[in-house]
């Protein structure tokens, strides 16, 4: 860029009000789309915006809805790839709205992760060269596709439980989410906006189900308190307590012409209500064990319950008479839906199958295997053409009703998936999930893009090639994967353990992998030929952490059995064990001087080890919960921990001396590491946040924001890429920027 060009640019007034808010507008309303496409492809706009008091960033999202005018597509300079780049920007934006709300200055990030897929496109390359040029700030820019990316199905994340979410329903108007949480509340959203409208509290135990009213003025919840409660939409105000249960509501339902609520419940029994009196009309009693499931026929005739007794029935709803009893599946039914046109009912099941039955016959047209866990939940489309499946594999499926036929798996939950729902317009599937989060995602619409460098189940720990040339990860998949650290290509899947791979650590000479699992063993691989050198047998639970000795002669591993074990690299040989942590030892470290090892246990402790005596030298006292992970400054002065209690400490290693306390991360610290000129230290957490700080200060210098929890984390030797390992099974290559002068 010339001097000409930076102070040409630098006359933009970017932070004055009038001209943020109404300059796109004003754009396309003049006909101006040249400069409406330069605009909202201009880094320096998008983080003024997105930085100004009265806009940020859901204003700045719909800026990008503009281009959808109708008048605008008559335009001369109507361009179709530029809208297309428009349209993922937007998306871009809309899958880090939750993020950039709490943290802006990761916009550079979010933006190029989400985006670095469709560089090809001309002006999504111009935004990423831009975002690279003028983030002067340190940032970490993703190096491979490791993020959810843009234009694909998954629209945006809701995030304000604190608890796993149990259930969602619509509002008939189709704007609004209502979802319900272990953490005893329901929560109304918007769903255009993903704004949280109304938090209703009420019910003293977790929310397990949720229904809207056929005339869209309420929200029925059932609770683990054995109560539902009726509430207005609009206002967020209860309006009675049905109380009747005697053990917990697991399902409700609204009847088809509105008058009745059904609730499911572990007493074994149905019950019918009257929504606007809350008498409760019929019992029914015919199920050996707990319900899950209810739904009502398109007609409004029949209920149908789902149950732990393995089987589902139908009732009459006017008289509460059991009419069949229906078998088939071999374990609890979980989930049920009727189709739109009254043909067909679906249910699913702990068997991890789905079944469509006709509902005038009873009999099964067709069983649908796919998932490879419980299906927990089951909606259907308003034109009965797809059936939507919840499941516990952390995935949901949309198939063809008619064929039975899988169309898409939606994949971005990171925990089990507990809830579904449609939009009464069809465009969108509302999930909700024990990982605390709904997300939204697009029916019909959106690409199928997909994350590279992945394991199939979480990355426990990653570690770098002494050479600086290769990753090594190791996951709950059982395996090691070997990749390029330049290419993020995998080069080599290491198996032969049969239960989690929990740790890896290098050599010294670069020739082994050394592997941990919860089968017990240590393994050392060949790096280069991926061939399995020795097993190592001795600890009598999960080998949890391991590390290597500097003089590269042993490896030393931490276990779930209490203990530390020293062995020698070249022959597999026990040298000795380290008895002293009073629970299980879950992180370990070697001084950089080779005189001493740190471990760190759910004891909340951490302790001091000779190496060469293997004598405990003291104990480190000061966190309130278990120390999940340690690492050693490089000069050997100082040792770093992070802990479930959400706070790192350094302390000095010479007289355990606490020196301070770090606070930022918001939930349990699981990896550090330390780059090798001794400058910064990185700590990844549970709250899907890599953050980085600089050693002397303990300043926090930036962090990153996954879409999943962030388990590992290892450096390179130029202090400025960093790979990390999270528990979608993603490993993520970031590089480190905007550092120069410091």
């Amino acid at each position: 860029m010339t001097k000409a060009e930076k102070k040409s640019r630098g006359k933009k007034s970017y932070s004055h009000k009038a001209y943020l808010g109404r300059y796109p507008y004003n754009l396309v309303s003049s006909g101006n789309l040249e400069k409406y496409y330069q605009t909202l492809t201009d880094f320096e706009f998008l983080v003024a915006k997105i930085n100004h008091p009265e806009f940020g960033v859901q204003l700045l999202i719909e800026d990008f809805d503009l281009i959808d005018r109708e008048e605008t597509l008559n335009y001369p300079e109507y361009n179709s790839e530029k809208v297309t780049s428009l349209k993922l920007i937007q998306g871009a934006l809309r899958l880090s709205a939750h993020i950039l709300v709490v943290d802006k200055q990761q916009l550079a990030s979010q933006l190029y992760g989400r985006l670095l897929h469709k560089k090809t496109l001309r002006e999504i390359q111009a935004l990423l060269t831009q975002i690279k040029q003028n983030t002067t700030t340190p940032w970490l820019c993703p190096l491979t596709l490791s993020l959810t990316l843009a234009g694909g199905h998954l629209l945006r994340t809701l995030t304000g439980h604190n608890s796993p979410v149990r259930a969602v329903a619509v509002s008939t108007d189709n704007k609004y989410v209502i979802s319900s949480s272990d953490d005893k509340t329901l929560k109304i959203w918007e769903i255009q906006t993903g704004q949280e409208v109304h938090t209703l509290i009420g019910h003293i135990s977790s929310i397990n189900a949720v229904a809207v009213s056929t005339d869209g003025k309420y929200v029925i919840s059932g609770s683990a308190d054995k109560t539902l409660k009726i509430w207005e939409i609009q206002t967020g105000k209860e309006i009675r307590t049905l109380i009747g249960h005697i053990s917990s509501i697991n399902a409700v339902a609204v009847s088809t012409d509105g008058k009745y609520v059904l609730s499911g419940s572990a007493d074994k029994t149905i019950k019918i209500w009257e929504i606007q009196t809350g008498q409760e009309v019929h019992t029914l009693i015919g199920h050996i064990s707990s319900i899950n499931a209810v739904a009502v026929s398109t007609d409004g005739k029949y209920v149908l319950s789902g149950s732990a007794d393995d089987t589902f029935k139908i009732w009459e709803i006017q008289t509460g008479q059991e009419v069949h009893t229906i078998t088939g599946h071999r374990d609890s039914v979980s989930a049920i839906a009727v189709s739109t046109d009254g043909k067909y009912v679906i249910h699913g099941s702990d068997d991890k199958k789905l079944k469509i039955r006709e509902m005038q016959t009873g009999e099964v047209i067709r069983t649908i295997i796919g998932h490879c866990d419980s299906v927990s939940a089951i909606a259907i489309t308003n034109d009965s053409k797809y059936i939507i499946s919840a499941s516990s594999d952390n995935t949901l499926k949309i198939w063809e009703l008619q064929s039975g036929q899988e169309v898409h798996t939606l994949k971005g939950h990171i925990a089990s998936v507990n809830t579904v729902t449609v939009s009464k317009d069809g465009k969108y599937v509302i999930s909700g999930s024990s990982d605390n989060t709904l997300k939204i995602w697009e029916l019909q619409t959106g690409e199928e893009v997909s994350t590279h460098s992945s394991h199939s189940s979480w990355v426990n720990a990653v570690t770098m090639s002494t050479d600086g040339k290769y990753v090594i990860s190791g996951s709950s998949d059982n395996t090691l994967k070997i990749w390029e650290l330049q290419s993020g290509q995998e080069v080599h899947t290491l198996k032969g353990h049969i239960a989690s791979v929990n740790a890896v650590a290098m050599s010294t000479d670069g020739k082994y992998v050394i592997s941990g699992s919860s089968d017990n063993t240590l393994k050392i691989w060949e790096l280069q030929s991926g061939q399995e050198v020795h097993t190592l047998k001795g600890h009598i639970a999960s080998v949890n952490t391991v590390t290597v000795s500097k003089d590269g002669k042993y490896v030393i591993s931490g276990s779930a059995d209490k203990t530390l074990k020293v062995w020698e690299i070249e022959t597999g040989n026990e040298v000795c064990t380290l008895i002293g942590h009073s629970d299980w030892i879950i992180a370990v470290a070697v001084s950089t001087d080779g005189k001493y090892i740190i471990s760190s246990s759910y004891d909340k402790t951490l302790k001091v080890w000779e190496m060469e005596t293997g004598s405990k030298v003291r104990t480190l006292i000061g966190h309130i919960s278990s120390v999940n992970t340690v690492a050693v400054s490089t000069d050997s002065k100082y040792v770093i921990s992070g802990s479930s209690d959400n706070t790192l400490k350094i302390w000095e290693l010479q007289t355990g001396e606490e020196v301070r306390t770090l606070i930022g991360h918001r939930d349990w610290l699981n990896a550090i590491c330390i780059t090798a000129d001794n400058k910064y230290f990185i700590s990844v957490s549970s709250d899907n946040s890599l953050k980085i700080w600089e050693m002397q200060t303990s300043k926090e210098m930036t962090n990153f924001t996954g879409d999943s929890v962030m388990r590992c984390c290892a450096v390179a030797s130029d202090n400025v890429t960093i790979v990390v390992g999270d528990t979608s099974g993603i490993v993520h290559f970031l590089h480190l920027e905007g550092m120069q002068g410091r």
